[in-house]
């Protein structure tokens, strides 16, 4: 699984809208729209900061690892 459809997935399963991930990590609603969308790939430090959020690992996010 693409790192996109991870946040999407994790983002729904926690109830948080585009606009709420994004100020808990530090961007803007466009920007998650663009991950969730495979436009762009976040950094290295936002992908630390949504595993923060999501309480996952960024292995997981990265499409390394199952749940």
């Amino acid at each position: 699984m693409m790192i996109s459809a991870r946040i999407n997935e994790l983002r729904k399963e926690n109830n948080l809208t585009q606009k709420q991930l994004a100020e808990k990590v530090g961007c803007n609603q466009s920007m998650i729209a663009r991950w969730e969308k495979g436009e762009c790939e976040p950094t290295a430090g936002a992908i630390l900061k949504l595993a923060e959020v999501f309480g996952c690992s960024t292995d997981y996010l990265l499409g390394k690892l199952e749940y």
